[in-house]
Order: C-alpha cells, then structure tokens, then sequence
C-alpha cells in the first residue's frame, strides 16, 4: 500500500523560503508521476509542480515558475518542493500526489495516492 508522508511546512516571512518533503513508500514508483499541489479553504485543489520518476522532467503552475524547484531523490524515495520568494498567496495546505501513469498531469482527479498534507502559512 503506498503511504506519503509530507513534512517541512511552517510559518514564513514574504520572501522567504521553505523546503518542503515528501516520502514515498508501499512500491517502487519506476514510470510514475509524483506531484505537489495545494488547498486553501474553500477552493479547489491547485496543481503547483509535477516530476516524472524516472526521468525527472518537470512541470510548474504559471504562479510559482522561477520561485518553486521540485526534484526527487530516488534512493530516499522522497520528493522535494523547494518553494522561494514566498508570498502571502502561498499560503495552502500543500499535498504529494502519485499518479500511477507516465503522462504528467494537472488534475488532482487523475492522481492515484495522497498524502496527509502539511500547512505553509506566510506572513506579510
């Protein structure tokens, strides 16, 4: 059964960064697509980043290109979203996501596992 686990969330000035980490476990994830995306209260589900397994190609929202890196560590199963010049309007409940496919998406309907989420509040 895979299990996510996201950790490093918290509470920042506007600027400032966050690290955030995603561990994966429950199967090997070889051709899968592991994403980041966030929730503010009565809003849909947003998709911020995207990573293929294998490969390590990319994908980013428009609002976070040039402030936010996702990257993977396949031997620590883990997934990475280094989030910087972070502004007020970050402010989520950001989630890891698995799709069990190859073709990277950006619908959170199509992404197979969740993780529990971790709150990133900043502050202006």
């Amino acid at each position: 059964q895979v299990q996510l686990v996201e950790s490093g969330g918290g509470l920042v000035q506007a600027g400032g960064s966050l690290r955030l980490a995603c561990a994966a476990s429950g199967r090997t994830f070889s051709g899968y697509v592991m994403a980041w995306f966030r929730q503010v209260p009565g809003k849909e589900r947003e998709f911020v980043a995207a990573i293929g397994w294998s490969g390590g190609t990319t994908n980013y929202a428009d609002p976070v290109k040039g402030r936010f890196t996702i990257s993977r560590d396949t031997a620590k199963n883990t997934v990475y979203l280094q989030m910087n010049s972070l502004k007020p309007e970050d402010t989520a409940v950001y989630y890891c996501a698995v799709r069990a496919r190859i073709i990277k998406t950006t619908t959170p309907e199509t992404y197979d596992y969740w993780g529990q989420g971790t709150q990133v509040t900043v502050s202006s």
